[in-house]
């Protein structure tokens, strides 16, 4: 939804809140390249690049819980169980995170945003993510 702004209704925004493009829409905050930067910023998660290969992660976003084991972080290269697109494990092509819009943070898990893969032609963004656990090696099913 976009609002224009109206000088004669005395609506006052803040830079913090939002800010008005060229043609006077007002545009959140998070949504602008240095606002989205700054909140990325102040968000906990993890980059893809501080993990190792068959690190496992479980990540609850608002409407799924997804099991996620890192295959090739240098390719961003992951196996992901969960929700309607992947009730098997699936090898996708992680690209990062985003609130929704055209700003995505790279190879980033953040609290708070939506991950986004590449499957099938196609990219899959979940619902913001709620909690991750990254879990140690003793987690993953396999011989002992």
């Amino acid at each position: 939804m976009t609002r224009r702004a109206d000088r004669s209704s005395g609506v006052r925004l803040t830079a913090a809140r939002a800010r008005a493009d060229d043609t006077g829409a007002l545009v959140p905050r998070r949504r602008t390249l240095d606002g989205f930067t700054d909140a990325v910023s102040r968000s906990d998660g993890v980059a893809l690049g501080d993990l190792g290969p068959i690190t496992a992660l479980r990540v609850q976003t608002e409407n799924t819980l997804y099991e996620i084991t890192v295959a090739r972080p240098s390719c961003a290269t992951l196996f992901i169980r969960g929700g309607r697109f992947f009730p098997e494990a699936t090898e996708v092509r992680f690209g990062g995170s985003s609130y929704g819009g055209s700003c995505l943070k790279l190879d980033w898990f953040g609290v708070g945003l939506h991950m986004e893969f590449h499957y099938d032609g196609s990219w899959i963004v979940t619902s913001p993510i709620r909690s991750l656990e990254v879990l140690d090696a003793s987690a993953l099913p396999g011989p002992f």
